[in-house]
């Protein structure tokens, strides 16, 4: 009887070391998974149309906007977002900017919608409806790849890495 107490024991530190060495290769792995999707998206910009007059924006400029703190432009016009569609660029968007994931955006912006707080942004089908929707739409903002950002009719006002 005296041995068995001493085997449960050490059955149960094995057990959780083997659960401590799986969860820190999930998070390996989660790790790498995750730096490939970085890697497979280019550099993105904010942009907005010429037209709307903005030159710059600050990280900290856009990140009040795309959550929700800051709804109109230091002019007072009100702020237009535009998102791409659910994806690994607007992932790495709101990564990039933001440090969440997309489950946290996803539910900071139903508590925002839920509270009448702000509304989420308008969602466009792909690259050439934001740049329709920038020119159509004064004060709206928006993200794109870098290389698909260049437009004349467009402002680069700040890059992401």
């Amino acid at each position: 009887m005296w041995c068995s107490e001493h085997i449960r024991p050490r059955r149960a530190l094995a057990t959780l070391i083997a659960l401590a060495a799986l969860a820190a290769l999930a998070l390996a792995c989660a790790g790498r998974v995750q730096a490939q999707g970085a890697s497979d998206v280019p550099r993105l910009a904010v942009v907005a149309a010429r037209a709307s007059g903005l030159e710059a924006l600050t990280r900290e400029g856009a990140e009040q906007f795309y959550l929700g703190r800051r709804t109109a432009l230091p002019d007072g016009r009100a702020v237009t977002l535009v998102d791409l569609p659910a994806g690994a660029t607007r992932d790495q968007f709101y990564l990039r900017l933001t440090r969440k994931n997309p489950s946290q955006i996803r539910a900071y912006w139903s508590r925002l919608v839920f509270t009448g707080r702000a509304q989420p942004p308008i969602e466009a089908a792909d690259a050439e409806e934001v740049r329709r929707i920038l020119r159509a739409t004064p004060g709206a903002i928006a993200y794109l790849p870098l290389g698909e950002a260049q437009d004349p009719a467009l402002v680069v006002l700040l890059t992401l890495d």
